[in-house]
Parts: structure tokens; sequence; C-alpha cells
């Protein structure tokens, strides 16, 4: 299976016009990916039962309108609501992902409504642990993890949808997806649920679609759980791996596996020009709709990565397509990632990252085969930090540090895991020669 883009992309590296390497699907089956957050337009709700009234989760899974929102549980029964109002202005990012190869391939959908299971609380329920002597791995990470995790759901006029959070300040900053907060467009509204069940109303500080990040703000939040944020740089293949989150609208809901990959190049978005691309943790634990922006967390409880994506599989005729849920395949954005962007946002308002100042494509080997075998650039901007380090058009960029690169995503997704400022050595291909030259990489927001 080969995936082809729309052209050359343009931004710090490069947007894929080549293949990704991804493996050919069994025949009749086409891979396709998708983000564990989908808004969709709500749809008239059948008569439901439980009280409190419950938002069942999204990516197809339409929530009631936000003016009657749930109450806070028994627990906090009595407390005033926190006011605010939603301060944001940005572009929606298409919630479909791909990996690494083309920018113009598919997109996926997740399933409907028709399929989701009746939810009968609308409360969170703390993580603890009754018997020490028996608790596993996961049961001490999600006892440590689980108070910082929310659930925010978002309204707009036209859609409504909940996704997950992580806890930054105990004063009410939180972390989540770009695309969880996205569509709550200008006229939309925030309200994040924390792990005790109280429901707080929250304003977005600031975006990164680039890097799919967001920070909320509670208002009149005081004395929340920060999450510990681990060195995700240490991040290991094989290390225990716990998501905590609300798929399809279960709050505190915890999955466990391993870390499947790392430095995982991993592109969402429809085409060149919302393209989002991410160095990703993947892992095996159960990622569903309603993870996004959930925490991935390790052994100790401590967060290394923001839960992102999700991959799943098509089967049908074209135009015919049927989605599954988590077949264990699910991307995170490093936690190392999310602290420095998540930082910039509450400082500034607004996030950079590392800009090297090419556009390039998924270099084909000598037979002209689409196999991948670097990122060939084919055009270097003025004055960036390409242009300084000599790189030019037809170089093709092999490995960047110690990173092997095959396809134009790959340089992407390895040049946005530095910080600006950062040098790198970058291994090039010119005129059927390999040499290095070291870079100084610059800024863009």
């Amino acid at each position: 299976m080969s995936e082809h883009g729309s052209g050359a992309g343009t931004g710090p590296d490069a947007q894929s016009t080549g293949p990704a390497g991804t493996p050919v699907p069994p025949a009749g089956q086409q891979f396709t990916w998708a983000p564990p957050h989908q808004p969709t337009t709500p749809q008239p709700a059948a008569p439901q039962a439980p009280t409190p009234p419950y938002y069942p989760g999204y990516g197809g899974h339409p929530l009631p309108p936000m003016e009657t929102p749930p109450p806070p549980s028994s627990s906090t029964a009595g407390a005033p609501r926190r006011g605010g109002r939603l301060r944001i202005g940005i572009a929606g990012l298409v919630a479909g992902a791909l990996i690494g190869g083309g920018a113009g391939a598919g997109v996926a959908t997740l399933v409907d409504d028709s399929s989701a299971p009746a939810a009968t609380s609308a409360s969170a329920q703390n993580v603890v642990i009754q018997n020490p002597e028996n608790a596993t791995t996961a049961t001490a990470a999600a006892a440590k993890a689980a108070p910082s995790v929310v659930t925010i759901y978002v309204a707009s006029s036209t859609t409504s949808a909940s996704g997950s959070g992580v806890v930054l300040t105990d004063d009410g900053y939180v972390v989540t997806n770009n695309h969880v907060v996205a569509d709550a467009g200008s006229d939309g509204s925030v309200q994040v649920r924390i792990a005790d069940g109280t429901l707080y109303d929250a304003t977005v500080v600031g975006t990164d679609p680039s890097s799919d990040l967001a920070v909320v703000k509670l208002d009149g939040a005081s004395g929340l759980t920060p999450a510990t944020f681990a060195d995700s740089d240490k991040v290991q293949v094989g290390d225990v791996a716990v998501a905590i989150g609300a798929p399809l609208g279960l709050s505190n809901t915890v999955t466990d596996g391993i870390i499947s990959a790392t430095d995982r190049a991993v592109q969402t978005g429809s085409g060149q020009d919302d393209a989002t691309v991410i160095d990703a943790l993947q892992t095996d634990a159960a990622i569903n709709p309603g993870n996004s922006g959930g925490a991935l967390v390790n052994a100790a409880g401590e967060i290394i990565g923001i839960n992102s994506a999700i991959a799943t599989v098509a089967s049908g005729a074209s135009g015919s397509q049927s989605q599954s849920g988590n077949i264990g395949v699910g991307f995170a954005i490093p936690s190392n990632t999310v602290k420095r962007i998540a930082n910039e946002i509450i400082d500034t308002g607004k996030a950079t990252r590392a800009f090297l100042g090419v556009s390039a494509q998924t270099a084909a080997d000598d037979q002209n085969r689409e196999v991948g075998t670097g990122a060939e650039i084919v055009k270097v901007e003025s004055g960036s930090a390409a242009a300084d380090a000599g790189l030019e058009e037809g170089d093709v960029i092999t490995a960047v540090g110690d990173r092997p690169v095959t396809t134009s995503t790959e340089l992407t997704a390895a040049v946005r895991s530095y910080a600006p400022g950062d040098k790198v050595k970058l291994t090039v291909r010119r005129d059927g020669q390999t040499d290095t030259t070291e870079v100084t990489l610059g800024s863009t927001s």
C-alpha cells in the first residue's frame, strides 16, 4: 500500500508526499487513522433514565445541551458552580489521523452512537487501593495519577463533545489536546469535571494545533492535585504504560499495557494545511474515543505522555467503511514536549516550536520505487537554520542526530522533538556522498 500527498509541504521541515512505510493490511482491509476525539453534530437523544444527566461521550456519541450541565455529585451538592466565559477564536483541526506518509490520505470516522453502551453515573470515582498486598503495578499507578485526570465537556451552537485532561497546577491550569477544545469555536463553552466530581466552568488559555496541545483554566479552582511529570526521554520499549481518561465519557477509566514504540512519527489531519505531526510514544494500552488529552503514566504514576490519537482498521467496499475502536495501537505526546509547550502557553498564551526551514518530500530509491530512503529537500527558506547550515535543494536528510529518517513526516517529527535553539547533527546525502552537518534550530509559533 502506498500513500501519496498533495505536494511538498512547507514549515519547519516537511509534510510527506511519499510512502510512509506502513504495514500492508490483509486483503480486503485498509489501515486508516483517527484520533480518539471526533465531535459530531448532536442528534436527538433517546429518553434517558439516569439521574443526574450524563454525558455519554463523543466521536459520534452526541451530548446533551450544555445549557443544563450535569450537577455536582452528592459529595459536592450545594457547592456553587464556578462562573466564567470562553475566550477562544481558533480554526477547528480535522479530527482524523494517518501515520507517516501522504498528507492527502483519507481520514477515519469513529463508531456511531448506535453501538455506544448506556452509562449510569456522571460522577467520577477515585481510584483507591483497598488491598495493598494484592495491588498490581497498574493499581498503584492509577491511585497516584487518577486524582490529576479530569473530564472536559465542550459545546458550541453546532456540536457538543467531551475529552480528558491533566491537572498542571493546584489553581486550575489543565493541559489537553487542541482537538478536544477546538470545536468550541468563538461561541462555545468549556466545562471541566475533576476527579471528585466537582464541575467547573473553564476558559481556553491558548492552543498549539501543530502539536495538538491546549491549556484551559478552571474558573475559581483551588486545591487541585497537580500531576507529576516524568522524563519522557528515558521511556523505553516494554515499559509499563497505564492510560487514564474518559473513553466514551466514562470518567476515570484505567487501562494498562506497555510502551510498544518510541519516536513514532504520527501525522494527523487530512492535508498539509491542517496537518499536525507529533513525535509520539506508541502504546497498546486501550485508548478509545474520549481518552484524548488524558494521561499516559508509568509504573510510578508519573505522566509520560498525553494521549492524542489511535489507529483503527477499516474494512468494506469503497465509500462504505466500518470502523472499530481500540485495536492496540495508540499514540501519546511525550511529556517533555507537553511540559515545554504547556508552560509557554501559560506564560505567553502561545507556543513555539523548532524550525529547520525546508520543504521536503519522501525520497525514492535508485529505481524510483517509493520505499522511503530519506527526506528530499525541495526548497530551502532564505535565512533559515537550513540555509545557514548550507543545505540545498536535492539534498536528502537521512538522520537527525542518532535517529534515522526515511520519510518527510519522520523529519518533521524528529525536528519537533527538539526545542528552538537546540543544536542538532543532520546526516545528509548529496550527489551519492553522505556527510554530516550541525544546525542550530530556529523558532516559529
